[in-house]
């Protein structure tokens, strides 16, 4: 009964770091999220930037970075569409993870990431029950599989409105293409036509 409401324990607070979120960046925005981490503790942040505009084809990008509870960065980047990071804490503390279009003044964008956290267990630590450690390392590998397969959706569901939007375009342009042809054919007709018309009068 003891492992059995550990486990269930222990799927609660990694489920916490496991959930889906989206955040939408106004132009000049900046939203910004904490977790608290103890030394050892991991952190891992994945994230796809998006535009709700089925129409949009441009691929949008946002500024990214983890701060430690020191004020240090620990991990950035610039004008990126996706990516992954991972970082260990070395302190206990609050550390941030932000994401930034404070270099945009024309459009929202819309960011959906992940967020895994690993709580660190000294294998050393003999007061814990080496069951209790191989179901949460069973349930971080779930949890793994389950954060790179919502990164998959997102990025798919991005690349299929490129591609619609796309499509789209090629059909109107060829329509058009089509419209041009026909109302040339119309033309050369109609100037045969009065041309043979003069010709006969003359």
């Amino acid at each position: 009964m003891h492992f059995s409401l550990i486990t269930v324990l222990s799927v609660l607070v990694l489920s916490q770091f496991t959930e889906a979120h989206i955040a939408l960046l106004p132009p000049r925005g900046k939203e910004c999220f904490y977790e608290d981490l103890k030394a050892q503790d991991e952190l891992a942040v994945t994230f796809q930037v998006g535009d709700r505009d089925r129409s949009a084809t441009e691929q949008l990008t946002t500024d990214f970075w983890i701060q430690a509870p020191s004020g240090r960065i620990l991990r950035s980047m610039n004008d990126q569409s996706h990516g992954s990071f991972q970082i260990k804490a070395e302190e206990n503390g609050k550390y941030v993870y932000c994401f930034s279009n404070e270099d945009s003044s024309m459009k929202t964008k819309d960011v959906s990431f992940n967020v895994h956290g690993v709580v660190y267990v000294d294998v050393n630590d003999n007061s814990g029950d080496n069951l209790e450690s191989s179901a949460r390392k069973l349930l971080e590998l779930v949890y793994d599989v389950k954060n790179e397969q919502n990164y998959i959706v997102v990025r798919e569901r991005t690349h299929r409105n490129t591609a619609e939007s796309t499509n789209d375009r090629v059909k109107y342009w060829s329509v058009f293409q089509l419209i041009v042809v026909i109302l040339n054919s119309v033309f050369q007709v109609l100037y045969l036509q009065r041309f043979f018309e003069v010709k006969t009068a003359v």
